[in-house]
């Protein structure tokens, strides 16, 4: 059994009364690379130099081979640090920045020789001894780095997002000689990272951390497969996270259907998130899988596909568009045309109206025969707050007018109880001309119908995701069309090495035990 090396107990510190660590605890053994996961500002940085005694803690200890260590300045701690920027000294060549720890140690010169080049071969610089080090590659200079570090022997390395100023496929390269150089020296490594790749690749030992806290720790395997919730799926790999029910063990459910699963020890019908990993899902033929979708995108990433599937549609409300032709006044007398549209807003609206929401909503716009803008300055209208249709008159200071219909309406929103959403939406005027000319009608049709979507959890406000018709915009003709507007239904991303096509009809089928239920955060 692996022997304890480090024993973190309780550590707290604050900056400025800003608590960034609270409470850590955390065991970390011998001959163990252990990472740091989590994003910037979780406190894993203020970590790492409480360890290395470039900070102290403001209440807990840091125990090493028994002994706590918090009183031991940085430079006599049996612990060596690769900063982010290396920080090589520039004046001296790859053998003396190696060697310079030993120096100042007074080293034996054919002692320090002996060490020096045997680091030189452990991160492959033969033959760069004597070289200048600001002439190396971003690589080179890493190697230099940790050879400085570990002609030390310390008991601990501690690297500070060592690999985070090498481009990408340098940076794999390193990810599998640090773990080789870790293997062949045997000495505990200490990495501190944001990326997961990095933590997947690296690691025994992952430990990820969020807001001064320790959220889960476990081999990348148990991080992966097992995450504790939302948060540490979410950070580690790609995840579909859905909200369900453990209707009993073994049994969960969502979007109002049973699934089988391998967890259990939840409460009936407890609230959980379910996690699917994309690559755990497969697709089927329609009718044959768990459930059915449709492909909404396919990206080629190399190696597979990565596709988005809408499984469930989201809420939908369903309004009349009525399409006039034109219906421009002329003054010939002041050489000016005024165009201006009926349209129907919500009662609740009423009390804020005015004139510059009248003539945005009626997109009311006058010009003269030479297509120069004429200013709408006779604006006539008595809206009550009471349901019903009224009379607006707009014009310009030229004697152009034009008379529009105001249809006040109580509004009729559409409410899903499953996805926990209202919709609203409200029929509305437009000519043949506006639907032409329009050069984004899905976001036209969403302003025109003044169309909005909100949670009925929280009412925050929910994006319309889809607005659907049928009709050429660039052929349509006077009439009725129905139009319909969407939020985003359940999408699941899924990765394949079969080719699908966009709004092809698919089934999705996955085992019980590539599904993972986790307690709700908080």
């Amino acid at each position: 059994m692996a022997k304890k090396l480090i024993e973190i107990k309780n550590i707290v510190k604050t900056f400025d009364k800003q608590v960034v660590l609270k409470g850590i605890s955390l065991d970390i053994m011998e001959n163990e690379f252990v990472t740091l996961l989590g994003p910037s500002g979780c406190g894993k940085t203020t970590l790492l130099r409480i360890i290395a005694g470039f900070l102290e803690a403001t209440e807990g200890h840091v125990i090493m081979d028994g002994e706590d260590i918090a009183s031991i300045p940085a430079y006599k701690r049996d612990v060596n640090t690769v900063f982010q920027h290396y920080a090589l000294f520039p004046h001296l060549d790859v053998y003396d920045n190696i060697a310079f720890g030993l120096s100042i140690k007074k080293e034996p010169k054919d002692i320090i020789n002996q060490k020096v080049t045997r680091m030189i071969a452990l991160v492959g610089l033969e033959g760069f001894e004597h070289k200048d080090v600001t002439l190396l590659s971003g690589g080179q200079q890493q190697r230099v780095a940790i050879a400085r570090a570990l002609v030390n022997e310390p008991k601990v390395l501690l690297l500070d997002e060592s690999l985070s100023a090498l481009d990408k496929n340098l940076r794999k390269e390193m990810q599998l000689e640090l773990k080789e150089i870790q293997r062949e020296v045997g000495i505990t490594f200490i990495f501190v990272t944001h990326d997961q790749e990095e933590a997947l690749t690296m690691s025994d030992k992952i430990v990820i951390m969020k807001d001064g806290d320790i959220e889960q720790v476990g081999t990348p395997a148990d991080v992966y497969n097992e995450p504790v919730n939302e948060y540490c799926a979410r950070f580690i790999g790609d995840s579909n996270i859905i909200d369900g029910f453990m209707k009993k063990d073994n049994t969960v459910s969502f979007d109002d259907e049973d699934y089988q699963c391998t967890d259990y020890g939840f409460a009936e019908n407890e609230p959980v998130d379910i996690m699917i990993r994309p690559e755990d899902i497969d697709l089927v033929a329609r009718n044959r899988g768990l459930l059915n979708g449709e492909v909404k995108s396919s990206l080629f990433k190399g190696m597979h596909y990565e596709i988005i599937a809408e499984t469930s549609s989201g809420t939908s409300k369903t309004v009349m568009m009525h399409v006039t032709g034109e219906h421009d006044v002329v003054n010939k007398e002041a050489h000016e045309r005024l165009s201006a549209s009926s349209f129907m807003m919500d009662l609740e609206d009423v009390v804020n109206l005015n004139d510059s929401e009248v003539i945005a909503r009626a997109n009311a716009q006058a010009w003269t025969d030479e297509e120069e803008d004429v200013s709408l300055t006779d604006i006539e209208y008595d809206v009550k707050e009471e349901v019903g249709v009224y009379d607006c008159t707009i014009g310009t200071s030229n004697g152009t007018k034009i008379t529009i219909k105001i249809n006040v309406v109580k509004p009729r929103a559409v409410e899903d109880t499953d996805n926990e959403e209202s919709i609203q939406a409200f029929d509305f005027f437009r000519t043949v001309d506006e639907i032409k000319e329009s050069v984004a009608l899905d976001t036209d049709l969403i302003r025109w119908a003044d169309a909005y979507a909100w949670s009925t959890e929280d009412n925050s406000r929910v994006e319309i995701w889809d607005v659907k018709y049928d009709f050429d915009d660039q052929n349509i003709t006077e009439g009725l069309y129905p139009i319909t507007f969407s939020t985003q239904g359940r999408e699941l991303k899924i990765e394949t090495t079969d080719k699908h096509e966009v709004g092809e009809r698919i089934g999705l089928q996955w085992h019980p035990e590539d599904i993972h239920v986790m307690k709700k955060m908080g």
